[in-house]
C-alpha cells in the first residue's frame, strides 16, 4: 500500500528498516529516562516507582495495539492526526493533530531544559541557556541532513545509554546483595506496599512516569520513510519497543527503590544520581547525570524534532497549516522549513520555561494522552463501526480498556495541566473555525462510511 492510494505523492526518502524503527523508538523513549524523573515519581507513588511504570506499560500496551491497527489501515505520516482524520472525521483529525502539536512541539524544549538542569549541577559556571542552544543546534543539524543519518547516530547513543544502565544495574545489585545497602536485596515493597498504597497517588505518579513511554508512538510518524511494508513494520516496532523499554524501566527503578530505603533526597531532580552515588560512588553519579543530559539533549531531541517536523509536514500537506511547511529539501529530502520552525519555537519555549520544567512536563503528557484517547476512538469507529469487524477483542475491548485507563490518568493530573491543556484545545477549535468559515478551506478528504 503506497501513499499514492491516499492522494499523496511520495516525497520523503524510504530508507528505514524495522531495526531502525525500533532503535528510533528506544532512543526517543530513552533507556535511562527514569534517571531524570525518578524523584518526582517516587514522591507521588509512595516509593512504588516500578509499580507506576508497570501500570504505565499496561496502559501503553493497549495504545500500541491501537497504533498497530491504524498503521495497518493507513500507513502514512501524521500519526494520530492521520488516523483520527481518516478513522473518524476530518475535523476530529485536526483536533488530534492539534493536541499532538502540544505534545511534540513541547518535547524538544523540555528535553533541552532537563539536560541543561542536569549539567548545571556539574558545571554551575556555564549558563543553562548556553546548554539549551548547544543541544538545539546539534539536533537541528542532525535532522536537516536526513533521517538515515539520524538513525545511524541513534545506534551509537543507544549503545552508550545501555552501557551506563548496565553499570548502574550491576553496581546496584552488588550494593544490595553483597554490601547489604538499602533493603539488602530486591523486595516486593516497590511493587506493592500496603502502608503507602493509594490508587489516586499511583495514577498521579503514572501521569509523570508516562513521559518515559512517549516515543513508541512517534514511530508512526515515519511511515512514509520505511523502506518496505510500513503497514506491518510500524506496528511491530511499536510493540517491540514498548516491551523492551518497559522491562528496562521496571528493572532500574526496582533496584533504585530498594537501594533508597532509608535515604532522604536533597532534591527530586537529583534523587537517582544520589542513589547511583551510594551504589557505585561519585563517579557513577556523575556518569549517570552526564549520560542523562546527553541522552535527553542530543539523542532523543533529534528524534523528537524529526517527529514534530513530520507532523507539521503532514498537516501542511492537507492545508491545515501554511503550505510552506510541506516543502521538502531538494537534496536531503527532509521537511526543512518545518524543521526550522521547530528550532525557533524550541528556543523561545526553552527560554520561557527554563526554570519550570514541571509545567512543560504536564503539558506534554496532557497532549500525548489526549491524542491517545482519540487514537482508541479511531480504532473503534473505523474497524468496529464502519467495517463491522468481527475481531471484538482487538477492535473493541482493547481500545475501550485503553480509553478507560488513559482517561483515569488524565483525570488524576494536576488542575494546572488540565486547564492549560483544555485552553490549547479551545484555541485549536477557534483556529479550525477560522479555517473553515472565514478562509473557506474545505476538507480535502472524502471518507466513505
Amino acid at each position: 500500500m503506497s501513499v499514492n492510494e491516499f492522494g499523496y505523492k511520495q516525497e520523503l526518502k524510504r530508507s528505514l528498516s524495522l531495526t531502525d524503527l525500533i532503535i528510533y523508538g528506544m532512543i526517543f523513549m530513552i533507556p535511562i529516562a527514569p534517571f531524570g524523573v525518578y524523584g518526582w515519581v517516587s514522591a507521588d507513588s509512595g516509593g512504588m516507582v516500578p509499580a507506576a511504570y508497570l501500570v504505565g506499560m499496561v496502559a501503553m500496551l493497549f495504545t500500541a495495539l491501537s497504533y498497530q491497527s491504524m498503521a495497518k489501515a493507513f500507513p502514512i505520516a501524521g500519526s494520530v492526526y492521520s488516523y483520527a482524520q481518516r478513522g473518524i472525521h476530518e475535523q476530529v483529525g485536526f483536533i488530534a493533530g492539534w493536541v499532538l502539536l502540544l505534545d511534540y512541539l513541547l518535547i524538544p524544549p523540555l528535553l533541552y531544559v532537563f539536560s541543561a538542569l542536569a549539567l548545571s549541577h556539574l558545571f554551575p559556571f556555564i549558563p543553562k541557556l548556553v546548554w539549551v542552544v548547544f543541544f538545539l543546534v546539534t539536533a537541528t543539524i542532525g535532522n536537516l541532513v536526513g533521517i538515515k543519518f539520524t538513525a545511524k547516530l541513534n545506534k551509537y547513543f543507544l549503545v552508550g545509554e545501555l552501557i551506563v544502565l548496565a553499570l548502574f544495574v550491576g553496581f546496584g545489585l552488588y550494593a544490595l546483595y553483597y554490601q547489604g545497602m538499602g533493603s539488602g536485596g530486591l523486595t516486593l515493597r516497590p511493587l506493592f506496599n500496603m502502608d503507602t498504597f493509594e490508587p489516586e497517588l499511583i495514577m498521579k505518579a503514572v501521569s509523570i512516569a508516562v513521559l518515559s513511554f512517549l516515543g513508541f508512538d512517534a514511530i508512526s510518524t515515519l511511515a512514509e520513510e520505511v523502506e518496505d511494508n510500513p503497514a506491518k513494520k510500524i506496528g511491530q516496532a511499536a510493540l517491540a519497543t514498548l516491551f523492551i523499554m518497559g522491562s528496562l524501566f521496571v528493572l532500574q527503578t526496582w533496584i533504585a527503590a530498594d537501594l533508597s530505603v532509608g535515604m532522604t533526597f536533597e532534591s527530586p531532580d537529583t534523587a537517582f544520581y544520589e542513589i547511583a552515588g551510594m551504589a557505585g560512588g561519585s563517579w557513577l553519579a556523575t556518569l549517570a547525570a552526564v549520560a542523562t543530559a546527553l541522552a535527553w539533549g542530543i539523542a532523543v531531541s533529534i528524534t523528537s524534532q524529526a517527529a514534530v517536523s513530520r507532523l507539521l509536514f503532514s498537516m501542511a500537506r492537507d492545508k491545515k497549516l501554511p503550505a510552506v511547511l510541506a516543502k521538502v529539501h531538494p537534496k536531503f529530502k527532509t521537511p526543512h522549513i518545518s524543521i526550522y520552525l521547530v528550532t525557533v519555537l524550541s528556543l523561545v519555549i526553552g527560554i520561557l520555561f527554563l526554570d519550570s520544567p514541571d509545567v512543560l512536563t504536564s503539558l506534554v503528557n496532557f497532549g500525548a494522552l489526549t491524542g491517545f484517547l482519540l487514537l482508541h476512538l479511531s480504532v473503534i469507529n473505523h474497524y468496529f463501526v464502519r467495517q463491522r469487524s468481527g475481531q471484538v477483542i482487538r477492535h473493541l475491548i482493547c481500545p475501550v480498556l485503553g480509553l478507560l485507563i488513559i482517561g483515569y490518568v488524565l483525570f488524576s493530573m494536576g488542575q494546572e495541566a488540565q486547564t492549560l491543556g483544555l485552553a490549547w484545545i479551545a484555541i485549536g477549535v477557534v483556529y479550525l473555525c477560522i479555517l473553515k468559515y472565514v478562509l473557506g478551506r474545505q476538507p480535502v478528504l472524502q471518507i466513505e462510511d
